[in-house]
């Protein structure tokens, strides 16, 4: 019988996840010859499932051994910014991607699922970079997913970044427009590019410090396509510090020797009604001790002309 964590989920969205190792042919081959059935009568595999609904799922053979959830190591606690039945919010640490796939056996939600075994539901809400640190939003209710999925996708949540960029930014508030497009390299690996056959990407961007050589971004995502902070600051020639994909490799070596070792960049503040109560929230995540410190020795060996102290 379906559960309240399963409560507007597709029926085959839900096989997927409760078959793993299945193929996903298998998983549509049975729902087309209607040998699933939903309180004993076929569905088409976009039918969304309700609480209290009695599922019949024939037997099937797993195409390969199913990943144990032990094997996925419990970790360090992640630190909870905000907790309630509906959902939380985690203050997500840098190098550590947020789900498992593409070369990496884990994520933040294979852990969080590992550290809480009595969760019924666990979702990713959206996604971060593996090198951003910063708030995460988890549904633990299958409606709080869809209702953040909606804000998300209406743009009626507000995601607020900090980033450390090369350069002097001119303005104090600047609002940029570029479309973006992905691609794959020849190497096989995705990038974007500012391009007019792009999708429409809009950054907020507030400056916030600015040195001799560097300024300190408040950027507010209006739109949220992959990458876009990166190559939007990027392509107006102000790449990130630390930035692997699109920065400036040999400022990213000298910034290492200095104690920058990663792409600076904080996913400092989100802004939304809550997904049941409608109570607007204001949730933010302190920037890390190493980004701090990196501010602190910016501040010791720079002269800085804008902006307040930090």
């Amino acid at each position: 019988m379906i559960g309240e964590e399963a409560d507007d989920q597709r029926i085959d969205n839900y096989l997927l996840r409760i078959c793993k190792g299945v193929p996903k042919s298998h998983i549509y081959r049975i729902l087309r010859s209607g040998e699933v059935r939903v309180n004993s009568k076929r569905v088409s595999p976009d039918y969304r499932l309700r609480a209290g609904d009695e599922v019949r799922v024939p037997p099937v053979t797993l195409a390969e051994r199913v990943e144990r959830t032990d094997s996925v190591p419990a970790g360090k606690p992640f630190a909870i910014i905000y907790e309630d039945e509906h959902f939380l919010a985690l203050d997500k640490p840098a190098g550590i991607a947020v789900h498992g796939g593409s070369g990496v056996s884990f994520g933040v939600i294979e852990q969080l699922r590992r550290q809480r075994p009595e969760a019924r539901c666990l979702e990713l809400v959206h996604r971060l970079d593996r090198e951003t640190s910063g708030l995460l939003l988890v549904a633990k209710k299958r409606a709080a997913l869809k209702r953040l999925h909606d804000m998300l996708r209406e743009g009626q949540m507000e995601k607020r970044y900090l980033t450390l960029v090369k350069g002097r930014w001119p303005n104090p508030l600047q609002h940029v427009h570029l479309p973006l497009h992905k691609y794959l390299t020849e190497q096989g690996e995705r990038r974007v590019s500012v391009a007019a056959q792009g999708k429409a990407a809009h950054s907020v961007v507030r400056l916030q410090a600015r040195w001799e050589n560097f300024s300190l971004l408040e950027v507010e995502l209006e739109t949220g396509r992959t990458h876009q902070i990166r190559v939007h600051l990027t392509h107006l020639g102000f790449p990130l510090c630390g930035d692997d994909k699109y920065g400036d490799f040999t400022l990213n070596k000298a910034l290492q020797k200095q104690g920058l070792k990663r792409m600076f960049l904080h996913a400092a503040r989100l802004e939304f009604a809550h997904p049941a109560s409608g109570e607007r929230l204001v949730l933010s995540a302190p920037l890390p001790e190493d980004l701090a410190a990196f501010l602190q020795r910016l501040e010791h060996n720079e002269h800085r002309d804008y902006g307040q102290a930090f």
